[in-house]
């Protein structure tokens, strides 16, 4: 969800204004994905490093995150959407922090698509906590350092019980992770739009899908089967 303060930069309009464009994007990128089969949709709402943004910017984004909450969630239900939230809980407004647990637990029997939330997310940031607990269960003898695997470690992640995603896409032409997903994206596809992410249409969602899915996915090996998103 890149690029909501440049497109409203280049409208002459305040930051804030492009984000709630891009919340209106919301929407209709979800109905595309029900649409296209799509299991999970994981969408980058907040990073760690946005805290440094205006003070001003920040708590509008927060009364934006509640809003839309409390307007949408009802609807999302309805349509099978289960909501996850993924990142840290450390320095989020307990006004926030209560809205994000009342979705997750009002969606949580839902099948037909996992809404996972990126929000105070870090990439690395995710590692060193998975690293920290790792360390603290070794330290208590609950866990033998060498019977640690990439599953286990996985499982200690902001996104444990989540599949690594199979396609990455960045709008707003920027090409770099930008401490998005460090562990999971290790063998996904990726594909960088030149749209900001208010112009980003449920279209444009679908070609990237009809894209990835005449790429082939080798995962390290020499030639590998074509695959559909899953």
């Amino acid at each position: 969800m890149d690029g909501n303060g440049r497109w409203a930069k280049a409208r002459g309009l305040p930051r804030t204004q492009g984000h709630l464009e891009g919340v209106k994007r919301v929407e209709e990128i979800i109905g595309a994905a029900l649409d296209l089969g799509i299991k999970v949709l994981t969408l980058y709402t907040f990073s760690l490093e946005n805290w440094t943004r205006p003070e001003t910017e920040v708590s509008m984004l927060m009364r934006t995150i509640v809003s839309v909450l409390m307007d949408k969630m009802d609807n999302l239900s309805r349509n099978g959407v289960a909501f996850r939230v993924s990142g840290s809980r450390e320095g989020v407004p307990p006004s926030v922090l209560e809205a994000l647990d009342r979705a997750v637990e009002r969606t949580g029997k839902n099948s037909r698509l996992i809404l996972n939330i990126a929000f105070n997310y870090g990439g690395r940031q995710e590692i060193l906590s998975a690293v920290r607990r790792i360390s603290e269960e070794v330290r208590q003898g609950q866990l033998d350092p060498q019977g640690i695997t990439e599953d286990i470690f996985s499982a200690h992640l902001f996104t444990a019980g989540l599949p690594d995603p199979d396609l990455l896409i960045r709008t707003s032409g920027e090409i770099r992770l930008s401490n998005f997903l460090l562990w999971q994206l290790s063998y996904s596809e990726f594909c960088f739009v030149e749209k900001c992410w208010p112009d980003f249409t449920g279209e444009d969602l679908k070609e990237a899908i009809r894209t990835y899915q005449v790429r082939e996915r080798r995962f390290g090996a020499v030639g590998a089967r074509k695959e559909s998103l899953s």
